[in-house]
């Protein structure tokens, strides 16, 4: 074989094994907002409908007080840290099995694109940016899996989508 052969080979391996790596790692999770308990968010609003211009919500609101520490749920690398329309002052953290933990509406953020996080790292302060100006502070929560879950599709309004969402209450409670 060729040298160049070997070496795309070798390229092609490695990048496989980072993959199913991601896949297989354990997917450690906690609340992302410091000192939250479940009785800090409504159990049932996770598809909840009808929800704003999303029609459904995708995700759960934690609430606190203002500029309380929001630190990263899981391990891992910071994708997106910037300001949305809706979403306000954002950070989004690729983790473990391909999965994207999106946190909305902060107050401020403290990490940036590229960044490697530790679960607990305080990534920002808990706020109402974005859609949530005027309303209590809090961070909306969704986790997004990068390949479907088709078991998880429903009939319901846009439940198609739900192949692509996690409900972070579920996962929170059963840590």
């Amino acid at each position: 074989m060729k040298p160049i052969k070997i070496l795309l080979l070798s390229l092609v391996v490695i990048i496989l094994t980072i993959v199913l790596a991601l896949f297989v790692l354990p997917e450690k999770i906690t609340n992302p907002v410091l000192g939250a308990t479940p009785k800090d968010w409504n159990h049932t609003t996770f598809w909840y409908e009808p929800w704003g211009k999303s029609g459904v919500h995708k995700g759960i609101d934690i609430f606190g007080k203002k500029n309380t520490h929001v630190v990263a749920p899981v391990n891992g690398v910071v994708v997106f840290s910037g300001e949305l329309k809706r979403g306000g002052k954002v950070v989004a953290i690729l983790g473990a099995k391909w999965r994207i933990h999106y946190l909305a509406h902060l107050n401020s953020y403290t990490v940036s694109k590229g960044d490697i996080v530790k679960l607990n790292e305080n990534i920002g302060l808990l706020g109402n940016t974005g859609n949530a100006a005027g309303k209590p502070p809090h961070v909306h929560y969704s986790i997004v899996s990068l390949f479907p879950l088709p078991w998880l599709a429903t009939s319901e309004s846009q439940g198609w989508k739900r192949m692509f969402y996690i409900n972070p209450h579920t996962k929170l409670i059963s840590r």
